[in-house]
C-alpha cells in the first residue's frame, strides 16, 4: 500500500503561481502511474494531469493544457504540478492518486488518493 500527501496549496493571485508536491510513502513510487485531480465542494472530482511511472508519457485536460505542467522526480519519491498562470476557476482541493498500472482520466481506476490540498485563486 502506498501513503501519499499532498503540499504547496495556497492562495494566489490571478496570473500567479504553485506548485503543488505529492509525497510517497510505503512503496516505490516508480511502481505506479500519478494523477492530479481537483473538486470543488458539492461537485464531482474532475481530472487534471498524469504521468507515467517513467516520466515519458503526460497528458492534461484541456482547461489546464499550456499553464499546468506535471513531473515526477522517482529518486524523491514524489510528484508535482506546476501551476502558472492561474485563474480563479482553478480554485479547487487538489488530490493526488496513485495506480499500479494505469495512467487514466478516469478517478474510478485510481487505487490510492492523498487528503488533498486547498488551492485559492483571487481576482
Amino acid at each position: 500500500q502506498v501513503q501519499l500527501v499532498e503540499s504547496g496549496g495556497g492562495l494566489v493571485q490571478a496570473g500567479g503561481s504553485l506548485r503543488l508536491s505529492c509525497a510517497a510513502s510505503g512503496r516505490t513510487l516508480s511502481n505506479y502511474a500519478m494523477a492530479w485531480f481537483r473538486q470543488a465542494p458539492g461537485k464531482e472530482r474532475d481530472f487534471v494531469a498524469a504521468i507515467s511511472r517513467s516520466g515519458g508519457t503526460t497528458f492534461y485536460a484541456d482547461s489546464v493544457k499550456g499553464r499546468f505542467t506535471i513531473s515526477r522526480d522517482n529518486a524523491k519519491n514524489t510528484v508535482y504540478l506546476q501551476m502558472n498562470s492561474l485563474k480563479p476557476e482553478d480554485k479547487d482541493v487538489y488530490y493526488c492518486a496513485a495506480d499500479r498500472a494505469l495512467m487514466s482520466r478516469d478517478s474510478s481506476v485510481y487505487d490510492y488518493w492523498g487528503e488533498g490540498t486547498q488551492v485559492t485563486v483571487s481576482s
